[in-house]
Formats: structure tokens, C-alpha cells, sequence
């Protein structure tokens, strides 16, 4: 074992180098693929191919291990190298901290079925936290450090002219070409990534990310009246009200609803069927439930309490027709749809909601009206529910047609 080691620690400068440019590639990588993976553009865009693209994302970080394991081994005499260099050492401490948090974070979400919400939530916060930190500083740090910058011949930059009319500046007003990009960089990087950072800090740090119900309500753009009134049992919200954030994906931009251009449609395999308009439905019969409330992203909120009416009330009042064996459920903003089986449909906890925590379902999250399926991921409960259709055979939904499952149990 020792005779393994002295080998591979005698070349170790190449083989740091090596590693350096391995790991850097993998960070690259992951920087891409992650940031992807967030955007809403590139959910709509890759379609099923989002669904390989977290493989992939997951296959690359599990392969910074590599790196990592064998940058363990050469350690002890990179270490001693960088006696006297008290910057370069903080800087292997920062890299393989942000490497470290990176990797078990990542694995906790990977493992976010398993493990249950509760890790992963503070996990999804931390690798955000980590992204955000830890992306502009591996840029500024790969910048900073180009070859280019080492050459003799630019290794300064003038502060002055120097032409037949211009003489040369002098000595004094000579800067060093790297404290030039490394200052220039790093102010770039700042402006750029400053202000977002900010933002999400503002409403990630101390919390499971995202916004805050209080906050969702407060930029609802809907404009639906009368307000639907709580029932008593949903003041105070019960179990204390929503625990967490919700974080707000859509593939379409957040449609909005007046009482002119919203109604409520159940049709297709019915005996009856009903279109209410807003004052009409906020009249149904409605019924109380607590509920977790799980994205299949990872993060989580607990003890919501979503008031509506039960989904099997109101195909119980449309009457299902023989040979209907599917729900299809449209929503308002024209695009997406989901499904659910009829004896999926018809369990006690699926619900057609209108208030969640005794106030109106802001549109943010999906109101005036959405679906609540507590015992799926959350793209089953569709937002902006505006139809339900029964029909024959199944429906493949919107995320289903790019790789989801359509059983999206939790």
C-alpha cells in the first residue's frame, strides 16, 4: 500500500493538474446541466429529455467523487507546498467545501423518496445556497487563473497613452494585467449574480426556499368576486397553517382570471353536465382538509388546509356514464393537462380547492381553483382548474408525455 502511494504521489504536480482539469470539467457540467434543470424556459423546451438530463446530472455527481478521492491521496503534500501561501490554502478549503456540500446535498435529493422530505428540504436550500455561492466563485477563480495571463509581454496595463504625442505613463500608474481581470471579473460577476442572489436570499434563507403563502397572496393578480367565505373550520388555518414555501413552476406564464372570462366545465362521459360561472361555484357545498403538499423536485410544505369541494361530490352530482374510466383535468392557462384514473379520482383526500388556509387561492399558486392530490407529486394537482372530462381509456399528461410517471404516488 505505502509502495502505491510513493508512486502516485512522485509526479504528483502532473497529476494535480490533471485532477484540476478533471474536476473542473465535471463542475462545468454540472453548472449546465443544473442550471437547466432550474429554468422554467428548459423544462418546455427538452420535453422527456429533461428526465435523462437529471440522470445525467446525477451520474456527474456521483463522478465528482473521483476527483475528490484521489485529490485525498495527493493532499498531505499539496498541503506542505502551500506552506506560506495562506490565500491558496483557504482556497482548497473553499473548493472542496463547496465540492463537499455539493455532494451530499445532491444525494440527499437523489435520494429524496427514501429519505422523506423532511432531509429534503434544508437539502434543495443548501444546494441552491451552494450554487449561488459557489458557481461565481469557481468562474472567477478558472478566470483569474488563464495562462494568458502569466505571459511576460502582458503582464501590464497602462493607465496612460503612449504615442508619438502621449508619452508613456509612468512607473506609478502601471497596474498588473491580472489585478486588472481578477478586478474587472469580479465586479462583473457581482453585478450580474448580486442582485438575484439577493432576492432568493430573501426569501430562501432560514426557510424550505421559494415564497411564503402571506407572499403569494399579496401579488394575486386574480380579480374573481364575491370571495369565496371560509368555513369555521378553516379559521384558524388547522394544524397551525402551511409549514414551509412553495416554490412556483409553470410552463406557461401565469394566467390570471376576471369573473367575465372565468367558468368551471364537467363533461364528456356524464349523465349531466354542469358549467358554473364564478358566483355559482363559489355557492357548492364545500368540506375541510390538512394535507402535505409534495413536489417531485424534492421540497415539501406541510399542514395545508385546503377548503373545496370533494372530486367525487362532483362527479357523484354529474353522474359518470358506463364506459368512462378516466378523469382529464384542463387548465386554464390553455396548455397543460393531467389525469387521474376514476379510482384515483374518487378517494376521500381529492379535492377541487378554492381556499388554502382560509384565504383564496392566489394565483401564484394555482387559483382561483386547483386540484389537490395530497397522496401524489404535485403536477398531478392541476393548477388553474377550469375543466374536468371523463372519458374512455387513459390521458397522457403534460409532464407524463415528457418522462413522468403517471402514477406519481409520493
Amino acid at each position: 500500500m505505502g509502495n502505491w502511494l510513493a508512486t502516485l504521489r512522485k509526479g504528483y504536480g502532473r497529476k494535480l493538474a490533471g485532477i484540476h482539469s478533471l474536476n473542473g470539467w465535471i463542475v462545468f457540467l454540472l453548472a449546465v446541466s443544473g442550471l437547466m434543470l432550474f429554468g422554467g424556459y428548459w423544462r418546455g423546451v427538452l420535453g422527456e429529455g429533461r428526465v435523462w438530463l437529471k440522470g445525467i446530472h446525477i451520474v456527474l455527481g456521483l463522478a465528482s467523487l473521483l476527483p475528490m478521492a484521489a485529490y485525498a491521496l495527493l493532499a498531505p503534500k499539496h498541503w506542505k507546498q502551500l506552506r506560506g501561501k495562506p490565500w491558496q490554502r483557504a482556497n482548497v478549503i473553499v473548493v472542496l467545501a463547496l465540492l463537499g456540500g455539493w455532494l451530499l446535498s445532491g444525494i440527499v435529493l437523489w435520494l429524496h423518496r427514501q429519505l422523506g422530505p423532511g432531509w429534503a428540504n434544508p437539502a434543495l436550500t443548501w444546494h441552491d445556497l451552494l450554487t449561488w455561492i459557489g458557481l461565481p466563485y469557481v468562474l472567477y477563480h478558472s478566470i483569474t487563473r488563464l495562462k494568458w495571463l502569466k505571459q511576460a509581454g502582458r503582464r501590464t496595463v497602462r493607465t496612460g497613452r503612449e504615442d508619438g504625442l502621449h508619452p508613456a505613463a509612468s512607473p506609478e500608474a502601471l497596474m498588473s494585467r491580472r489585478t486588472f481581470v481578477r478586478t474587472a471579473v469580479g465586479a462583473g460577476i457581482a453585478l450580474a449574480v448580486g442582485p438575484s442572489f439577493l432576492q432568493w436570499a430573501g426569501r430562501a434563507l432560514g426557510s424550505a426556499g421559494g415564497a411564503t403563502s402571506e407572499e403569494l397572496a399579496s401579488r394575486d393578480a386574480n380579480r374573481l368576486i364575491p370571495a369565496p367565505q371560509p368555513l369555521p373550520a378553516s379559521l384558524p388555518p388547522q394544524g397551525g397553517g402551511a409549514k414551509g414555501n412553495f416554490r412556483v413552476y409553470t410552463v406557461t406564464p401565469i394566467p390570471s382570471f376576471t369573473n367575465a372570462d372565468w367558468s368551471f366545465t364537467i363533461d364528456g362521459l356524464v349523465e349531466k353536465s354542469f358549467i358554473w360561472n364564478w358566483e355559482q361555484f363559489v355557492e357548492l357545498k364545500r368540506t375541510v382538509q390538512v394535507s402535505d403538499f409534495h413536489c417531485v423536485t424534492g421540497w415539501s410544505v406541510y399542514g395545508n388546509t385546503w377548503e373545496g369541494i370533494p372530486l367525487k361530490l362532483l362527479l357523484e352530482q354529474a353522474g359518470v356514464k358506463a364506459g368512462a374510466a378516466t378523469a382529464k383535468f384542463y387548465s386554464g392557462d390553455g396548455v397543460y393537462t393531467d389525469s387521474l384514473t376514476l379510482e384515483q379520482a374518487v378517494m376521500d383526500d381529492v379535492m377541487v380547492a378554492v381556499l388554502h388556509d382560509g384565504k383564496p387561492i392566489p394565483s401564484d399558486l394555482g387559483g382561483p381553483v386547483r386540484l389537490i392530490v395530497p397522496r401524489m407529486y404535485a403536477y398531478k394537482s392541476v393548477k388553474w382548474l377550469n375543466r374536468i372530462e371523463l372519458i374512455k381509456g387513459d390521458h397522457t399528461g403534460y409532464w407524463e408525455e415528457r418522462g413522468y410517471s403517471k402514477d406519481a404516488w409520493v
